[in-house]
């Protein structure tokens, strides 16, 4: 998966994180239970592609192949601070 790829995974998915945060605000009765566990799995997807994109381009800026940066799982990049 090159950059430009990555960069249009994460529109899609911040995309669909306004559709279904606009969703849960303007319906009184707010999300289902599958689609809070679709926001919740879309979260952890964009942090997932976020660190992937940011770790493709320090590799990138130090002369290193971007293409050895992997999708780490959700556990070790939700809640990740700059």
């Amino acid at each position: 998966m090159d950059d430009r790829e990555i960069i249009d995974n994460i529109g899609g998915l911040v995309s669909e994180e306004r559709d279904l945060r606009d969703r849960s605000t303007r319906d009184r009765t707010g999300l289902s239970a599958d689609e809070r566990s679709r926001l919740r799995t879309v979260e952890a997807q964009l942090e997932q592609y976020w660190d992937l994109l940011r770790r493709r381009r320090a590799l990138s800026e130090f002369g290193e192949d971007p293409s050895g940066a992997k999708v780490r799982p959700p556990g070790e990049v939700e809640g990740y601070q700059n």
